[in-house]
């Protein structure tokens, strides 16, 4: 039989595989290469590129550590001490009694 009468039109509806393209610079993998990988599911057509990847993923990281502690030294500089929010509490000595 001729495999043109299975054609079934597949490449309309066709979903690509995580595999078939660098994740960085969208090159085609080669099946019969090797494919680089980087945190467990993103694959990489060269170490240049996984390496520039893991680079920008720590230059990420950075920044998002440098901004938080920005935001944690902020926090505690307006947060007020114990003693001034004591001080500001209205205290009523007495008994309540609930029934």
């Amino acid at each position: 039989m001729n495999a043109a009468l299975y054609y079934t039109g597949c490449e309309e509806n066709y979903q690509p595989h995580f595999l078939d393209t660098c994740s960085l610079c969208q090159r085609t993998l080669a099946h019969n290469h090797d494919i680089f990988m980087y945190r467990g599911d993103t694959p990489f057509c060269s170490q240049e590129c996984r390496q520039e990847q893991i680079e920008m993923d720590e230059a990420n990281e950075r920044k998002w550590r440098i901004a938080a502690a920005k935001r944690s030294s902020r926090t505690k500089t307006e947060t007020p001490t114990t003693k001034e929010t004591d001080a500001n509490k209205a205290v009523r000595n007495g008994t309540v009694a609930v029934a």
